[in-house]
């Protein structure tokens, strides 16, 4: 069954599928414009999501209970984090049945960049750990609503035979948001407040781009059919015995992304408390900036690569090993020089991993009508692994024996992701 068939999902409707520019399977590749909107989307994103993450919440942490920092790091990231794992398979269901005359996944771009800047202005001057839980779930609300809705965008106006290079380029986007996040902790000099603002201005600019240029055709309200509370619901269990190629893709973007989160979540307080580095915040940049080259180069390269070859999943086995030798060497170089290495290495393989297994999710989703909502399930396997790695990194560097211990289980699950996409059988 091809990826864009468009059959009735579970609990969904046909009434109206197959006649909307909306819903049919895209064929004329996009514009340079509107793939630079998508790019910048994406930086501002990752700059809302990563500067704190990286920096802010770390600093703020210090400020708020310095003995109990890494504590105070897990407990919020993992809440936002939670948060997203809901959010983002919900509006992007919510998007799939928008009917709004700016299109189905524009207006959720929009409210979601204002949700979530709106939250990292209230972040900056909260005091107290209640309140940056609270506003951190805030800020993963409204930024996982408008990643849901341009992640969509991709399948829904992208053809196959462009997907990989798109999926290099927003991979590129992704890498500029992390460096630019990475960039503000740097330049503010430990004034995390200023770094909320700034990330938050960010955010909101990067979406007006994207909104001017968005190709983005109007779902028809009979397209969308009567909502029906319990089919809504049970849309979000795409079986995986039906379903095979999707629930394998889906696991090994998990142990992927949990890899990749063990060995970047304590890197402030690794440089800060291992390596002894005289300016922490000075030293991600540096190492962030090392990755976010190695990444760009790769995804750039990868992703156009895979699409003239016609295959994804040796890509996709060899990048997943090659993130997990980057947590090797973190374990067994503890060291500035072996950090360096580290992240040019880890870079190398999540800039390919990004582009190219983008492109081949994209390949197995199940239905046409239910393109946001599946692509928010598979963001799941994004967004889950910030709950999980956070506890493990904890249980890790707290009682497991430190950072080594650390990095170690950080490769063995990379390691897990390479072996589980052979399991894939409907791509190449």
């Amino acid at each position: 069954m091809s990826p864009f068939h468009t059959p009735v999902p579970p609990g969904g409707t046909s009434e109206g599928v197959s006649t909307t520019a909306a819903l049919s399977e895209p064929v004329h590749e996009v514009t340079a414009r509107w793939v630079t909107g998508l790019v910048l989307v994406n930086v501002g994103i990752n700059a809302a999501f990563f500067g704190p993450i990286n920096v802010f919440i770390g600093q703020q942490a210090i400020t708020i209970d310095a003995p109990g920092k890494e504590a105070i790091l897990s407990l919020v990231t993992a809440c936002g984090a939670a948060v997203s794992l809901v959010a983002n398979p919900l509006f992007g269901a919510l998007s799939d049945r928008t009917t709004s005359r700016f299109g189905r996944r524009s207006p959720w771009v929009l409210a979601g960049a204002v949700l979530a800047t709106a939250a990292l202005l209230a972040m900056s001057f909260s005091g107290a750990v209640a309140l940056m839980v609270l506003f951190w779930c805030l800020v993963q609300l409204g930024a996982n609503a408008a990643y849901a809705a341009i992640t969509a965008a991709v399948p829904d106006r992208v053809p196959v035979v462009q997907r990989g290079g798109v999926g290099g380029l927003a991979a590129m986007g992704q890498t500029l948001g992390i460096l630019t996040g990475a960039v503000f902790g740097a330049v503010v000099s430990g004034n995390f407040m200023v770094g909320y603002w700034l990330c938050a201005g960010a955010l909101l600019l990067s979406v007006l781009p994207y909104l001017f240029h968005r190709n983005d055709p109007a779902l028809p309200k009979d397209a969308a059919g009567r909502f029906r509370p319990g089919g809504f619901l049970r849309g979000f269990w795409i079986s995986p015995r039906c379903y095979p190629d999707f629930a394998w893709a889906w696991l090994t973007r998990f142990l992927v992304n949990v890899g990749n989160q063990l060995t970047i979540v304590y890197l402030l307080f690794f440089l800060r408390d291992v390596i002894g580095h005289e300016d922490p915040a000075a030293g991600v940049l540096v190492l962030t900036g090392i990755y976010a080259v190695m990444v760009m180069i790769t995804a750039v390269l990868a992703g156009p690569w895979s699409d003239r070859m016609g295959r994804r999943k040796p890509f996709v086995i060899g990048s997943s090993a090659t993130i997990a030798m980057a947590g090797a060497i973190m374990a067994f170089f503890p060291v500035w020089p072996g950090a360096l290495a580290g992240a040019a290495v880890l870079g190398i393989g999540f800039g390919a991993y990004l582009a190219v297994d983008f492109a081949l999710l994209t390949q197995v989703l199940p239905f046409a009508v239910s393109r946001g909502k599946d692509m928010g399930v598979i963001n799941v396997a994004n967004s889950l692994p910030q709950v999980v790695a956070p506890a493990l990194a904890l249980l890790a560097v707290t009682y497991g024996g430190g950072y080594r211990t650390l990095f170690l289980t950080a490769a063995v699950i990379g390691l897990l992701g390479a072996v589980f996409v052979v399991k894939i059988k409907g791509v190449n």
